[in-house]
């Protein structure tokens, strides 16, 4: 019998890349399986692929300067926390009393000095106002005085600056209930600012944010920041009210202090300071850095590997960051690491140069580091009042120091004083040094320490083996669908009662 002409017609070859396609559709469940195993295979491997931080910018050049901070200027620092306190400790109070000490001794340094009036904003969300811009709401007149907060600003004019870059040093605060821990923040940050105004080689303006913060700490530096980039010409944001603060504000106001906005340059750079008491006994004193913003952003790594050099190498701190206290026990990390350590031990058996595995305890910690650094990534809440400068671009950490209780003490209090003081004058000096913004590290990056980052080129490849499946079993479901459909619609598949 002769083959009809239909048999002879091979069908047409795919090309490679459509076979692979293909191929992978059809066995989509062993490819996912494949990938997603991979995929946590590569996430607990990023502890170990972990490199060492680096200031990518030469003219950061952290640490090449002598501190001079002096005792004269320390001295000052300790009057001024004593005021505090005894400010602190009387029984009345209307919420001016300590933002005006402030205002007076950023003045008596040198400082231009204005206050900045803030309206608190509510943290419910309500359908209604989400057209309404914070602004609309904080001019409508309708909040009493104590829906309002106060922060303090002083400005220190570079001399050898022409006014267009700034660096911002905040230090939040209760006026209402002042601790001895916001006392100290405030007596380090007076010690810095006295310093930066006697020196010569200042090239940016810096600006002291003494930050409200009796209705949260990043609502007073966002409510800040969002006046100090939109200015408003209606009026708000004057301070010098007789219904809300008497006639004692007005006087002060009228003699050395100015109720305009001021502004300095473009902002280079925000350091936020805070003090802590520890609970652990015996431990040289700890520095905790803050760089989550919000959205997952993080600032340039440049500005973290200078604060963790200075705290480190300048000061004697043992540097911290933020971990997942309940992963360190976790007997399923420490098997894994003392199998990658075991791993570790026979490649540079096999070669001296395979430098893989890390010990056990520096897994389990960068671990506990790592999960805390993708959490608050993945979450998207800023982890302080830092976060409200990522909102505008500007590079920005909290620098929180941990301290015994002993430490309020004359004599540690002063030497805390000397070490706190030198180290934002060594941050504040790196970044002085500065001709145009951080650019020269990594922004997206995980930390598994203080010392230790993971590239988004090595942490992309574990999330991308975890994410294949789902466009695999897509198109597979998809695949599944049109045969179904092709075969109900085929002449094959209709009944011999429709040949009739």
């Amino acid at each position: 019998m002769d083959s009809s002409p239909e048999t002879d017609v091979k069908k047409p070859k795919h090309r490679p890349i459509i076979r692979i396609g293909m191929f992978i559709i059809a066995h989509s469940f062993i490819v996912s399986a494949v990938c997603c195993t991979a995929g946590i295979l590569a996430l607990l491997l990023l502890p170990v692929l972990a490199k060492k931080t680096y200031v990518s910018e030469n003219a950061l050049m952290p640490g090449s300067a002598t501190p001079m901070i002096s005792d004269q200027i320390v001295y000052g620092a300790n009057m001024f926390i004593d005021e505090l306190n005894n400010l602190n400790l009387k029984s009345y109070s209307t919420g001016m009393e300590i933002p005006e000490l402030i205002a007076i001794n950023m003045a008596n340094l040198g400082g231009e000095v204005s206050y900045h009036k803030f309206q608190s904003q509510p943290n419910k969300f309500h359908p209604l106002h989400f057209f309404i811009s914070p602004d609309a709401e904080a001019n409508n007149g309708n909040g009493t005085c104590e829906s309002y907060g106060t922060n303090t600003v002083g400005i220190i004019r570079a001399p050898r600056g022409d006014g267009k870059e700034a660096i911002v040093l905040v230090t939040p605060y209760n006026p209402l209930n002042l601790s001895q821990n916001e006392a100290l923040s405030l007596g380090i940050v007076h010690a810095a600012f006295s310093l930066l105004n006697q020196v010569s080689w200042l090239a940016k303006d810096i600006i002291w944010l003494a930050a409200d913060s009796r209705y949260g700490q990043y609502n007073s530096v966002a409510s800040w920041l969002r006046d100090y980039h939109t200015p408003s010409f209606s009026g708000y944001g004057k301070i010098h009210d007789g219904n809300c603060y008497g006639t004692k504000l007005d006087m002060i106001i009228e003699t050395e202090i100015s109720d305009t906005f001021r502004r300095g340059g473009t902002m280079a750079a925000a350091l936020v300071f805070k003090v802590a008491h520890t609970d652990e006994k015996g431990e040289q004193d700890v520095l905790n850095i803050y760089a989550e913003a919000s959205n997952g952003q993080m600032p340039n790594l440049d500005l973290i590997n200078v604060v963790s050099y200075l705290a480190v190498h300048g000061q004697g701190l043992r540097v911290k960051m933020e971990k997942v206290v309940s992963l360190l026990d976790s007997k399923l990390l420490k098997f894994i690491g003392e199998l990658f350590e075991s791993v570790g031990k026979i490649a540079r058996r096999l070669n001296p140069q395979w430098k893989f595995g890390i010990p056990v305890r520096e897994y389990v910690e960068g671990s506990a580091t790592l999960v805390s650094s993708l959490y608050n990534q993945a979450l998207g809440i800023p982890t302080g009042s830092h976060g409200a400068f990522r909102d505008y671009q500007v590079d920005a950490v909290t620098m929180e120091i941990s301290i015994e209780p002993s430490t309020t003490n004359k004599g540690k209090q002063r030497e805390f004083l000397f070490r706190g003081g030198r180290l934002i004058e060594g941050v504040v000096r790196s970044i002085n040094n500065l001709l145009e913004k951080f650019h020269q590290s990594f922004f997206l990056y995980l930390l598994t320490s203080s010392n230790k980052f993971i590239s988004v080129g090595v942490y992309m490849i574990a999330f991308l083996l975890l994410v294949a499946p789902l466009p695999v079993l897509a198109a597979s479901l998809f695949s599944d669908s049109t045969k179904s459909e092709n075969n109900k619609s085929s002449p094959d598949s209709i009944s011999p009662k429709s040949w009739k």
